[in-house]
């Protein structure tokens, strides 16, 4: 099975997200990092999962919200393996985030 990798960015993402959330509960925080390999596996089989949100970037740009929890992948679906560019906390201000380089 293909899985879909986690650039530098996304894995700091990644770890900034489970760090803060373990403050409060390591059980959350184990479930998100269970959750973004689960969504890892699900680009990897199906890259075109995600939906285009043209309002936020271009295509091929894809985004995949977490059940269960308040985030949003983002991924390039043209890459092989698919590439997770980003791993942000829904409530962020989202264009700005992703212009930032």
């Amino acid at each position: 099975m293909t899985l879909a990798v986690l650039s530098l960015r996304a894995q700091r993402d990644l770890a900034s997200a489970v760090r803060w959330i373990a403050k409060d509960n390591q059980t959350a925080a184990r479930g998100l990092r269970d959750a973004i390999a689960v969504a890892a596996e699900r680009i990897g089989a199906h890259p075109h999962i995600g939906v285009v949100r043209l309002d936020l970037a271009d295509e091929p740009m894809r985004f995949l919200s977490l059940a269960g929890y308040p985030y949003v992948v983002v991924y390039n679906a043209d890459l092989s393996p698919p590439l997770i560019l980003r791993v942000l906390h829904g409530a962020r201000d989202l264009p700005s985030v992703l212009r930032t380089p």
